[in-house]
């Protein structure tokens, strides 16, 4: 029976063995433990996503790198080339694994304030979404894909529910759920077209099909539905209108600690997809969802700007904030997609958006660690009020949301004026004028509910019953390095810069 088996390459998987086997293991071992603080838990959850990080590195390094500069990275592949290793998926998997690190140290303060969150469970669930999200920047077919798609979503949003008597988390998890289902659905039947297309589910041989079909001119009609399937699940998961529904209300309603989860991490490994499906394995029908990623980055910019205006939530309005950058982010993709472009502009575009969404992920976690400071026992800081008169109070952080809000405004000189400066720039190598007269002018109309957080926090007086914030010194420096290195990447972006560059052109 097993005469032909195989046995896989496994080194390629070590990251995703070794947490699957530690979440286990914590599992086990929080069921003994008898601290109500979890300390244990949370020690082992930390070493688990540290040397996770620290094998995909060690990897990269021995295995992946060229021998010569000029020389493609070594990819391998492994599992019947369901599982694909390269160094753009070793660099993101690295940054997933230290933001959802980064996530649970801001968020451990604010678990143990509140006893109806299971903090081994958080843990164990947290582990879980990495594991699905390594699975899917790896993944080089249709079914490790969505295995590692639904294992995060899953995860997700049982940890969006995990507070039980919390009713608007209950109903954040159960729109999570149903939209997450359709999203999927789409996603399935898109695949599946594509598949019944090109006789496979193997990217890289969908990829060869693909260029096959156009150069033999065969009608690609199946192909082209299909791929507009694939896109709008891809929107729902990046929450870009018009499949946005769901992000505001799960923003909102889930725990602070669980929204932190969903809005960092969890976008790097959909960008990741973004680029195994379109860029490796759609690549020859550019034309056609480059001017479907153009709308939706269009009323994504739009949509999201001008209603962000009107939240009094912090929480909806990082939300909303949230959809305008991720269409920011898809001008990138698009302009990468013309038809004339060189191999040069092409990587640069590609490039600017891997470089989008790697800064976006950095302050985002640095702006929610600080809601999550301002978060004590029966009290969630989550009102545009809850900032009023910060600097009065606790100067030094409301120094470090400055800086944030205004790199998010694209202020120089801050890591996001660099970031949008880059994707316009390849938006106007690209020819499409008019898409960055459009990006510039919903920037500025972005600009307006950051400063008003800036005017909140240094112009209104404090509320008489607010008290400075206590942090413990971890979180502290944590913070403080989180900001600082926004502010620290913008006037010294190059080796963030060529690091993106680097890998997308070895991995291409």
């Amino acid at each position: 029976m097993f005469e032909n088996f195989v046995v896989p390459n496994l080194w390629p998987a070590a990251p995703e063995i070794f947490l699957l086997f530690m979440a286990g293991l914590i599992l086990l071992v929080d069921l003994g433990a008898r601290s109500p603080r979890r300390g244990a838990t949370f020690l082992l959850t930390y070493a688990t996503l540290a040397l996770s990080a620290l094998l995909t590195l060690w990897y990269a390094a021995k295995v992946l790198m060229p021998s010569a500069p000029d020389e493609l990275a070594r990819v391998v592949l492994t599992f019947h080339n369901m599982f694909i290793a390269d160094l753009l998926g070793s660099f993101l998997k690295a940054l997933v694994c230290l933001a959802v690190l980064t996530s649970l140290v801001y968020s451990r303060r604010y678990l143990e304030e509140r006893d109806s969150i299971p903090r081994g469970e958080y843990c164990v669930l947290a582990l879980f979404a990495t594991l699905g999200m390594l699975v899917m920047i790896s993944a080089n077919h249709f079914l490790s894909l969505y295995l590692g798609l639904e294992l995060l979503s899953l995860s997700l949003c049982a940890l969006t529910a995990l507070q039980r008597d919390n009713v608007a988390a209950g109903e954040a998890a159960m729109k999570y759920f149903v939209l997450g289902a359709l999203a999927s659905g789409m996603l399935l039947y898109g695949m599946s077209m594509i598949y019944g297309a090109t006789g496979s589910l193997e990217i890289t041989e969908v990829a060869e099909q693909a260029r096959l079909m156009h150069r033999t001119r065969m009608d690609k009609t199946v192909l082209v539905f299909g791929l507009v399937f694939l896109v709008a699940g891809l929107a729902f998961k990046l929450g870009v209108v018009p499949f946005h529904m769901w992000l505001p209300d799960v923003y909102h309603g889930a725990p602070t600690s669980v929204t932190l989860l969903i809005a960092a991490a969890p976008k790097l490994a959909a960008l990741a997809m973004m680029i195994r499906l379109l860029v490796g394995g759609l690549f020859t029908l550019s034309a056609d969802w480059q001017s479907m990623l153009m709308l939706l980055a269009a009323l994504s910019m739009g949509l999201g700007n001008f209603v962000a205006i009107a939240q009094r939530n912090i929480k909806r309005m990082l939300a909303w904030s949230a959809i305008a950058h991720m269409g920011f982010m898809l001008l990138g993709l698009a302009s990468g997609a013309g038809r004339n472009s060189s191999r040069q502009t092409v990587l640069e575009a590609y490039t600017a958006s891997l470089f989008y969404m790697v800064t976006y992920v950095l302050a985002t976690l640095a702006i929610f660690g600080l809601i999550l400071l301002l978060s004590r026992r029966g009290f969630e800081s989550d009102e545009l009020e809850d900032f009023r008169g910060l600097s009065q109070r606790s100067p030094w952080f409301a120094a470090m949301m400055l800086i944030l809000m205004l790199s998010l405004a694209g202020i120089p000189f801050f890591v996001g004026f660099v970031a949008k400066f880059a994707v316009l720039e390849a938006v106007v190598f690209s020819g499409h004028y008019w898409l960055a007269v459009l990006a510039v002018f919903f920037s500025l109309v972005g600009a307006f509910f950051y400063l008003r957080v800036i005017w909140i926090m240094y112009f209104d007086k404090a509320n008489e019953n607010a008290s400075p914030i206590e942090a413990s010194f971890a979180d502290k420096t944590l913070l403080s390095v989180n900001s600082v290195l926004v502010a620290a990447i913008g006037i010294f972006p190059q080796f963030l810069l060529g690091a993106c560059g680097y890998v997308l052109a070895r991995s291409f």
